[in-house]
């Protein structure tokens, strides 16, 4: 299979190496063919784009001559007439622009180090300029912008992570780098003041600052807002970095939930995670439509309605089966059972929207048995919820404004899987998964749902913090539970969303239900969690 390559100049590359494309106005035509991969370019385009608006008169057969250079050069079938012109037959991964933007897609839902690597192997891609040397024609320069300011991007969400992983140190000298080649980019100002904090050199911080307000106030500009935050946060030693860069600077709001946590009061609440890959993967099984949205819930409905929903949960059984390497998040929280018996509180309930077993592999490692409590979306128990005690077979929960004594957190920490959950169990009678269009409409419509929640649980929901961690707007499920739970008052207690860059509408809809943001990866964020406790003495 040739590979396009797009990120520095234009090759195509096979089996033995580059392929010889001809001259100037061959590789534009190529160029422009590949720009619209999939989509008719009709001849009359691609003579104004390739020739000029005032083309010689033999354009046309040159047009054709060319056409005809390439189908000898990449294959039959490669290029096909299509009136009124040609489209050119390429899939997104054989080209490297494809791959770049499927490597930053997937990582924006991966696990720190792994989105680290990820981003690291997607700007690898890179080999200079995109469509180098095209860099001045019209039909190339829009995608050649738009892929540099994904591939910027890219370069800032990398450097955060590996700042989030401990390494600051180690990306201060590029980010040095980066704001003398973009100085009116703050994204990177504000990595550097951020990387040099978490070095132990607040000062240089505080220089970079300055430096930056002046290379803005030379056209008449000021810093932003949230460059402006982040220096008032360097002055009073209340950036939060990594743990050792954290220190004894550690602020109330981070002693609250230690000890909120601590003493059972905050409920843990896990994200999906891995929504954005896991929707490319089932694309990619099932053939789903590449012009349409690659939204999870819509490509599993797709997948359902062609296929049914047998194969569809055979995929995710593959997928979520597989997936039980406790991440930093599952092994934190596995470790608050023992530390909540040596301050005497209540075991932990634990909250998530995923369907993995990677929380119940994390308590299986230290020893702790749980309670597990899971929803139906499918079958005779549909609209219901499942308990598995340990050692036991799960078993549904019929009566849920009874169902009190069987789970106690005085005796057993608990996870609270809301969307359903995979079986590892042959059978597979107790898996299900809320991930269609149609599992989300019955999920709304069901007026009983929050009544569905066994009692006791669903009083601790009421009464307790909330920690969000990996949890995004688009869970709205979660929202939908817990707004019947809580009713049409805002939270009684105050709560906290860990996210490392909330937008604007992501700060207005957790600040309507008095919800605190704290930006931070939520793997870093726990592991100063874990340093707290650590200095608290556990």
């Amino acid at each position: 299979m040739l590979e396009y390559r797009l990120l520095g100049p234009l090759e195509v590359v096979g089996e033995e190496g580059p392929l010889a494309l001809g001259g100037q106005r061959q590789r534009a035509l190529l160029a422009v063919l590949l720009l619209e991969a999939g989509r008719v370019v009709s001849t009359d385009r691609l003579i104004e784009l390739v020739y000029g608006k005032e083309p010689p008169k033999t354009a046309t057969t040159s047009l054709h001559n060319s056409i005809s250079a390439l189908r000898r050069t990449l294959g039959t079938g490669t290029v096909e007439t299509r009136a009124p012109g040609y489209v050119l037959r390429v899939e997104s991964e054989q080209t490297d622009a494809g791959r770049f933007e499927r490597l930053i897609s997937a990582a924006r839902s991966a696990g720190l180090a792994e989105r680290a690597t990820m981003l690291r192997d997607a700007l690898a891609l890179w080999r200079g300029p995109a469509l180098a040397e095209f860099a001045y024609e019209d039909f190339a320069m829009p995608e050649a912008r738009r892929l540099e300011d994904l591939r910027l991007v890219a370069l800032e969400q990398r450097i955060e992570a590996d700042i989030a992983l401990g390494k600051a140190g180690d990306v201060v000298g590029e980010l040095e780098r980066l704001v003398s080649e973009h100085p009116l980019r703050e994204r990177f100002w504000g990595l550097l003041m951020q990387a040099l904090y978490d070095s132990g050199r607040q000062a240089e911080a505080l220089d970079a600052y300055s430096r930056a307000r002046a290379t803005l106030d030379e056209l008449g500009l000021q810093p932003s807002d949230v460059l402006q935050q982040l220096h008032l946060r360097v002055l009073r030693h209340e950036l939060l970095g990594t743990p050792s860069a954290q220190g004894a600077s550690a602020t109330d709001r981070d002693n609250a939930i230690v000890q909120g946590l601590l003493s059972g009061r905050v409920v843990p609440v896990l994200g999906l995670a891995g929504a954005t890959d896991l929707a490319e993967r089932l694309a990619t099984a099932f053939e789903y439509p590449r012009d349409r949205p690659l939204d999870l819930a819509r490509v599993s409905q797709y997948v359902a309605t062609m296929q049914g929903s047998g194969p569809l949960y055979d995929e995710l059984h593959g997928r979520f089966e597989a997936a039980v390497e406790p991440g930093p998040l599952h092994r934190f929280l596995a470790s608050l059972p023992a530390l909540a018996r040596e301050h005497g509180s209540a075991h932990p309930l634990v909250v998530t929207t995923n369907y993995d077993l990677g929380l119940e592999q994390a308590f299986a490692e230290v020893g702790e048995e749980i309670d597990v409590v899971a929803y139906v979306a499918a079958g005779p128990h549909r609209g219901r919820f499942w308990h598995q005690p340990p050692g036991e077979s799960p078993r549904p929960i019929d009566i849920p404004n009874t169902y009190a004594t069987e789970l106690s957190l005085e005796r057993r920490p608990v996870l609270l899987k809301l969307r359903g959950a995979v079986d590892p169990e042959p059978q597979r009678e107790w898996e299900s998964f809320v991930i269609t269009e149609d599992d989300y409409i019955d999920y709304l419509g069901r007026a009983d749902l929050a009544g569905a929640v066994p009692v006791g649980l669903a009083a601790k929901l009421r009464r307790s913090h909330f920690l969000f961690l990996g949890y995004e707007m688009a869970d709205w499920n979660l929202r939908l539970i817990l707004g019947r739970i809580w009713g049409e008052r805002a939270v009684a207690y105050g709560s906290w969303a860990v996210q490392p860059a909330p937008s604007a509408l992501e700060r207005a809809f957790w600040r309507r239900w008095d919800v605190d943001v704290v930006e931070a990866e939520p793997d870093a964020y726990v592991g100063l969690l874990a340093a707290l406790v650590g200095r608290n003495g556990r």
